[in-house]
Order: C-alpha cells, then structure tokens, then sequence
C-alpha cells in the first residue's frame, strides 16, 4: 500500500497531508519559501516540524506544492531538501498555481483562480498549464486580492472618503492613524499581509453600499485583468481557491452571471482537491 505525503505550502504556512490506504493525517509547519529559506532551513523545518509529527511514517511519494516554485532553481533548493529527509520517496515539486488547478479541476479543462492574500490565475487543459495572466505582485498587480482589498480600505480611511458611520467604526476597530498605517506599508516587512488583513473590515460590514463598492470593484478589475484575457472564460467553467475568495463568493456568483460565465467550484484551501487528485 503506497503512502503519499502532499503539501500546499504558501510564505506562512505549510499544510501536509499523510494518505495510507484510507487513513488521512493533517499537519502544519511554517512556511516553506525557496525565496527567503535555503535547503539546509528547509531541510531543518521538515526534520524538526513535520517529522516529529509524523512519528515513523515514510512517505512513498511526496507531492510539494508551493509558492515561488515556478523558478527552476527554486524548485532544486526544495526538492533537495525533500529528498534528504524523505530519501527513499519519489518527489514532484510543482508551484501553487499548478496545485490549484488540480484541486479545482482535476483531470477537466477549466480557468484556475487564486484570490487569498495576493491573486493569480490560469487556463488548465486537464494535464497542464497553458496560459498565464502575469501575477505582478501586490504594488502593481494582485487584483480581487485581500492585498488590493485592504488597500482600498486603507485609502477610503486616509483620504476619508468612507462617510461618518464607517469612519467611526474604523477608528473603533484599530484606533490607528496615518502615520502607523504608512510605516506598516512603506518601512516594515510582508506589508501585503498588513494590507490584506484589513478585509475583516469589508467582511464585518457587508451590506453597506460603500463597502459592496469596494469589494465588487476588486473582483471586477481582476475578471477584466485576467479572466476576460483567456478566450477559454467564455466557453469553461471559472474556478476560484482561498479565503477572500470563498469569504465573498456571493459576489462571484452575482459577475460571472452578469457577464454570463460559468461558475465552477469557489473552495477555501486545496488540499481537499489535492487529496481526491492524488488518490
């Protein structure tokens, strides 16, 4: 009976699954990022967060799923350090969008979207990924993401467009001002996560017409940026992985009818998906 070792792993987190035979194990180390950590780092966290975990179980294959592993030299730095913990294992490393292809859509053709703390997206022919909208980051891209969500509340807040109800409740809510809110952004580190944890303010305010705005507007620039730009949109169903987008999957219902896509699957996390691909 093979066993499998699955991971999704993004810059914080690291999330594991052990399959054997019908037996599933869940586990959580930091993140595993070949852009901030070395093989020997990575090689560490495995031996001292996961293994320690998994008591004595030796994974047949391991499939690694991850952030920055769309570059070659990084996919070496992970894989190196996989195949050292896990040295009899088969090991695939492959980058986080190509995991949310096959958690969304399996074997099928279909349009693969992030939308958590940044965005990304891509047309999935069932085997592989054909196109790629660029994911520019979290200054000059990440449309419908919780970065550019959270910056537009902090821009409605600083140029005090919101009206007096929701001025109040977002001085209420963090008692900040200028000053603290420009330091997070501009001089300390993974602002984009500082950005994007302002969305608990749009999701605690839902209904109000100024916040609907926001949201509604988010997720339209990131269907006219990248969705509109796959001509597959119009004939495939739009899947979509993450926590903003799953938190607002109202709205995406409400687009994809008005510009008469199909909507597909809206899940949190893919590892679900992974588990029922990989079994």
């Amino acid at each position: 009976m093979s066993v499998k070792l699955i991971a999704d792993s993004g810059s914080t987190k690291t999330e594991w699954c052990l399959i054997s035979g019908k037996q599933k194990k869940i586990f959580d180390t930091q993140g595993l990022s070949p852009y901030f950590l070395s093989t020997e780092q990575i090689e560490y966290i495995i031996e001292h967060e996961l293994k320690t975990k998994m008591k004595k179980a030796e994974p047949d294959e391991v499939f690694f799923y991850g952030t920055g592993c769309s570059n070659p030299d990084n996919v070496r730095i992970v894989k190196k350090a996989i195949e050292k913990c896990f040295p009899g294992a088969k090991v695939a490393v492959d980058h986080d969008l190509m995991g949310a292809a096959k958690a969304l859509c399996g074997n099928e053709k279909g349009v693969a979207c992030i939308l958590g703390t940044g965005s990304n997206s891509c047309y999935y022919n069932g085997k592989k990924i054909i196109k790629n909208s660029p994911g520019l980051g979290y200054i000059l891209g990440d449309e419908g993401s919780g970065a550019y969500l959270g910056k537009k509340v902090i821009q409605y807040f600083l140029y005090n467009t919101f009206d007096g109800e929701l001025m109040d409740r977002f001085t209420a809510k963090y008692n900040t001002n200028s000053n603290e809110i420009l330091d997070a952004v501009y001089k300390k580190p993974l602002p984009n996560r500082y950005l994007a944890s302002y969305v608990a303010f749009l999701v605690e305010n839902r209904g109000h017409y100024m916040i609907e705005n926001i949201i509604e507007d988010g997720f339209n620039d990131f269907f006219f940026n990248h969705i509109y730009k796959y001509r597959e949109s119009w004939t495939l169903p739009i899947n979509f992985v993450g926590s903003v987008a799953y938190g607002f999957k109202d709205i995406l219902k409400e687009l994809c009818s008005t510009y008469e896509l199909q909507l597909g699957k809206v899940i949190k996390k893919p590892m679900d998906g992974l588990v029922k691909f990989h079994s």
